[in-house]
């Protein structure tokens, strides 16, 4: 459909100007790559569209005929994307996005930027949930679509990952672990951890990846979300183990992040959405501008930190 389309503009561009090599001038391209395209069309109809001599091009009689029909397709065309554009900007409703807190801190906001200037009456909800609850919201129709672990799934839902991230240690400056440039997990079992609830799919993902090693974490506190986790940690009352984009991206006068190696554990986060039934247009679009947004982690602002 768009070789033919440009096809047809580039026939309507030479029976304007009457020359190939005007015409590929005024389209920005080669000449033989204008006549490839007017190949392309004529063999696509069946029939020749222009005599050309080495002095003028002249339209066959099938040309002169097409030529208003052509025209118009064009103007159609062109009416079509502007009434679309048109739609968009006055598009309203609402759109529902389920995520972990972490995914829409640092995922969110500059695609969100990007989608209110395209569709600027279609308003966000952001439900910031647990990686189950998450997925909860998807399945039953909640939400549009999610921000969620790969490790939380269902088989009614596609998976599309956009960032692997590892665990790291949260820890004072102060405390001993802190001078190391890099901590074993075992590093951590003479200290208090500060961890989310059993059923966190950061932690289900931790006690997966510990299983089979001889001692167990020191789960002394327990908290629902990792931003507090952190708070506990600032206080001095016990280190925290919690995937990486949960710490502050600047540096903090007083907390800092330590790799945690044997074993390395990372999550992956991606969207989810429903296979069934298809995403409304505004939800297709939203999705579209977060794939450009972060789907190439090599312009991803985690990059360094995470391979650095």
């Amino acid at each position: 459909m768009q070789q033919e389309l440009q096809g047809i503009y580039a026939f309507v561009k030479i029976a304007e100007v009457n020359s190939f090599t005007r015409a590929a001038e005024l389209l920005n391209t080669t000449q033989p790559s204008l006549t490839r395209r007017i190949k392309k069309l004529e063999v696509r109809l069946g029939a020749q569209l222009f005599e050309r001599s080495t002095r003028r091009v002249v339209l066959t009689a099938v040309g002169r005929k097409f030529l208003p029909d052509a025209r118009n397709l064009l103007d159609q065309f062109n009416n079509s994307i502007l009434n679309i554009k048109e739609m968009a900007s006055q598009q309203s409703g609402m759109l529902t996005i389920a995520c972990l807190p972490t995914a829409a801190f640092y995922f969110l906001p500059v695609v969100i930027r990007h989608y209110n200037q395209q569709y600027p009456n279609i308003r966000l909800r952001i439900l910031e949930h647990s990686a189950y609850d998450c997925l909860e919201a998807v399945l039953n129709g909640n939400a549009d679509f999610g921000l969620n672990m790969i490790n939380v799934t269902n088989a009614n839902v596609e998976f599309t990952p956009l960032v692997n991230e590892p665990f790291v240690l949260a820890c004072r400056r102060d405390h001993p672990l802190a001078q190391q440039s890099l901590v074993m997990w075992e590093d951590l079992a003479d200290y208090p951890l500060i961890g989310v609830r059993r059923s966190s799919g950061n932690r289900v993902l931790i006690e997966q990846a510990l299983q089979g090693l001889s001692w167990k974490p020191n789960w002394f506190y327990e908290v629902r979300h990792l931003s507090t986790s952190l708070g506990l940690v600032e206080a001095g009352l016990g280190i925290a183990a919690l995937p990486s984009l949960a710490m502050p991206r600047d540096d903090h006068p007083i907390l800092v992040s330590k790799p945690l190696v044997e074993p390395v554990v990372r999550r992956t986060l991606g969207l989810v959405q429903r296979r069934d039934p298809a995403l409304t247009p505004a939800a297709e679009r939203f999705k579209e501008l977060l794939l450009q947004q972060w789907s190439n982690q090599q312009s991803s602002p985690w990059i360094n930190k995470f391979n650095g």
